[in-house]
């Protein structure tokens, strides 16, 4: 006869490959949008300056270059760029000419005729093509030999670029935070279906509590502090009535999160009088927008911190144990003294709390409020927590799977975007992505039980 760690030992090891299957797919479809993706990239800006002036190479004595470039921000920051690196080389800067083909062919024609050492020409790839830069030894004898740099391609995955992968961690960040909550709620084998009109209503309450009281578009740092928790409480305390209505009335979790979510919803409609607010200051965007250490932004850090709690808290805590406790055995977990009631109601208010601040992070990435917003969010959270290897009926889940799974749908996502797949083909293959690993998640299961039998 099995000993009684037997069956969890079984449940660690299925859980760790279900992990690292998922991790595999990840991993398998950044390779597939990779391939999908190579294209020949060509830098810009001070990469195209710096790559040009390693190919520069050393001066002779008295050697000099020309800039040429189009006048466009682009082009203005290769021009400095180069200007400066080639300078600090040992290069002597013939200076930079911005425009069109008439302007660079009276600059050639101004250095031809002072029989100027003139050594190299950098530019871009768009003004190499001009006529006025081919040719120029016949046309400018008195130059000598001239070379015309441009920036070489190289052939990369759009997928991989670094500001491709700082798009999808940031666009996910939302999505990723409201699946962390409802990785909690589905432990104990529930559901919340109000999180997306939590994210509307935090939304609406913060930026009108900002126009209205708190000095508008002339709001300080600490005013925007007040103003976020003052969109989060509310939610938790939302999320607390959900909680309670289940454990108190009975009621399916899906009736009741179904009600608040419609209730909710109506009330952000009703405090925004459907209209979005905007009346907010630039620092507003800090969270949202801005960047920090190694060009990380602010908001994929927070995003990180919400994740390393919530793993902490539920392989660390006595809670998190509860919430597993009575996800695999309520009425078990019950008869070992566990709080149940009070283990879903702090799981429900939990996962009100992170929508209200997915919904603080949302108002500051678009800088305003609006009744609309966190549309459908709550499916492609539940999604996240499914493709993550989270059980429905609850007991099975962790929080780095869910991870995964947001990453698993926000990269088929994107990746079917740089693809070109049009949104509707999209729907389609998120749907089938979702079936999948329900589906998977039975037959698993059922092989279990099965095997349990035997």
């Amino acid at each position: 006869m099995a000993s009684p760690a037997t069956p969890s030992v079984k449940a660690r090891i299925a859980s760790w490959f279900g992990r690292q299957g998922m991790l595999a797919v990840l991993v398998m479809l950044g390779g597939f949008f990779s391939l999908a993706t190579l294209r020949d990239e060509t830098p810009v800006g001070s990469a195209a300056a710096e790559q040009e002036v390693r190919r520069l190479g050393s001066p002779k004595p008295g050697d000099s270059f020309l800039v040429i470039a189009r006048d466009t921000d682009e082009d203005r920051t290769f021009a400095t760029a180069a200007e400066s690196a080639a300078v600090r080389a040992g290069w002597i800067s013939a200076g930079i000419t911005l425009g069109e083909p008439r302007d660079a062919r009276v600059r050639l024609q101004q250095l031809a005729a002072t029989n100027a050492p003139l050594r190299a020409i950098l530019t871009v790839p768009e003004c190499a093509s001009w006529p006025v830069l081919t040719g120029l030894a016949e046309k400018y004898p008195t130059l000598g030999a001239l070379r015309v740099l441009t920036p070489e391609s190289t052939r990369w995955p759009v997928f991989l670029t670094r500001q491709n992968l700082l798009n999808v961690a940031n666009q996910i960040v939302v999505v990723a935070i409201l699946s962390v909550g409802l990785t909690l709620v589905i432990l104990t084998g529930g559901i919340d279906l109000s999180v997306g009109s939590l994210v509307a209503l935090a939304a609406v309450l913060s930026t009108r509590l900002v126009r209205d009281h708190l000095g508008g578009i002339h709001a300080t740092p600490s005013g925007l502090v007040l103003a976020a928790l003052a969109g989060i409480l509310p939610c938790v305390l939302i999320g607390a009535l959900s909680g309670w209505l289940r454990v108190a009335f009975r009621l399916p979790a899906f009736i009741s999160t179904l009600a608040v979510m419609q209730a909710t919803s109506g009330l952000a409609f009703l405090l925004s009088k459907g209209q979005s607010i905007y009346e907010l200051p630039d620092t507003a965007t800090w969270l949202g927008r801005g960047t920090g250490l190694l060009g990380l932004p602010h908001a994929v850090v927070l995003t990180a911190v919400v994740y390393g709690v919530a793993h902490l808290f539920l392989t660390r805590s006595l809670v998190g144990r509860h919430l597993y406790a009575v996800g695999g055995n309520e009425n078990a977990a019950r008869l070992s003294g566990v709080p149940v009631g009070r283990v879903h109601i702090l799981a429900y208010a939990a996962s009100a709390g992170l929508a209200g601040l997915g919904g603080i992070v949302l108002t500051s990435q678009l800088k305003s409020g609006s009744p609309t917003y966190g549309t459908s969010y709550e499916l492609y959270a539940i999604a996240a927590v499914v493709v993550g290897g989270a059980r429905l009926s609850g007991g099975e889940g962790t929080v780095a799977g869910t991870l995964i799974g947001a990453w698993i749908i926000a990269v088929i996502n994107n990746g079917m975007n740089l693809i070109g797949v049009e949104s509707y083909t999209q729907k389609v293959v998120l749907g089938g992505v979702i079936l999948g690993a329900v589906l998977i998640d039975r037959l698993k299961h059922r092989g279990s039980s099965l095997h349990g039998r035997d």
